[in-house]
């Protein structure tokens, strides 16, 4: 029986140990250029000034170097760094970047990232050949939408490699012209054994991607501020929800969108652990997941 759930960022790796878990493997990390990141933070400082939605205040504002050592001190024995592409000419240098970074640090999961641009095909079998093990698309911020003809052949090696992609495509926090559950509908239907894990599992449409996930065997759902006291102001999940998750328990992983997040990491797990699905649910989502997803499960 595992001990309560983590309140502090400092009760996180007992926690784990209690779970008999060596670690935590979480897939919704960014870790981006210092340029990119700046205007990421100066996003999320603008949330809350008209005051129809709380301040968000990021946690963990610090040097790279320091938000490395946070998750290790914390447990956290794998992360992405999901880097996303919104405009033509960025997936390259931003591949770059997190090539650089997953050969300097072994804990970090190799990503990738690819936008529809002409040669958009070429640089993603460039990063399978690279060993990206997951990429990251963000509909919403980049305005595309995921049935672009130019993303047809990338998608057809992504399907063929079997190498998940974390999309942002659901209407939350703000509608884009190409999100929502309708697109993902209809990229599955042209390609029915993509490995999609929907950021923020969808929110706030739970139910259509719920459904998605029941009808599609490669499509998982990232945990990534679902149920937290801040998303729950804005997109509180149904009622019904956490009985969904026990049905999809082999297809939920850890997400947290560590460091941009305005409470602490510990927050996230202990809102799962609160669903009372138990500790062998709470094992193939932190840790037994999104190691099979990324291939992890494969190394000694």
């Amino acid at each position: 029986m595992a001990q309560p759930a983590p309140r502090t960022d400092a009760e996180v790796r007992p926690y784990l140990e209690s779970l008999g878990l060596p670690g935590v493997v979480d897939l919704h990390v960014h870790f981006m250029p210092q340029n990119m990141l700046d205007k990421v933070w100066a996003f999320f400082d603008g949330v809350g000034e008209k005051g129809t939605v709380p301040p968000w205040t990021i946690t963990y504002r610090t040097p790279e170097a320091e938000r490395v050592d946070a998750l290790r001190q914390m447990g956290v024995s794998a992360f992405t760094t999901l880097n996303y592409a919104h405009r033509p000419g960025m997936a390259g240098w931003l591949n770059d970047y997190s090539a650089r970074f997953a050969a300097t640090h072994p804990d970090a999961i190799h990503s990738g990232t690819f936008y529809p641009e002409p040669g958009v095909a070429e640089q993603v079998a460039g990063c399978l050949e690279a060993g990206v093990r997951v990429f990251k698309v963000h509909v919403q911020v980049g305005g595309f939408t995921p049935l672009d003809p130019l993303l047809e052949p990338a998608w057809q090696l992504i399907e063929q490699a079997g190498t998940p992609v974390v999309i942002h495509c659901g209407n939350g926090p703000t509608r884009g012209e190409h999100t929502g559950p309708g697109p993902i509908r209809e990229l599955l239907a042209r390609h029915p054994r993509l490995v999609l894990v929907i950021a923020h599992a969808g929110l706030p449409e739970y139910a259509e991607f719920v459904a998605l996930a029941r009808q599609y065997p490669g499509v998982h759902l990232d945990t990534t501020m679902v149920g937290t006291s801040y998303m729950e102001y804005s997109f509180p999940l149904p009622a019904d929800y956490p009985q969904a998750m026990t049905d999809l328990a082999d297809r939920v992983v850890l997400g947290t969108d560590f460091p941009n997040i305005p409470y602490p990491y510990a927050h996230q797990i202990e809102v799962l652990a609160g669903w009372g699905l138990g500790d062998d649910w709470m094992r193939k989502v932190l840790w037994e997941n999104p190691r099979r997803l990324v291939g992890l499960d494969v190394q000694s």
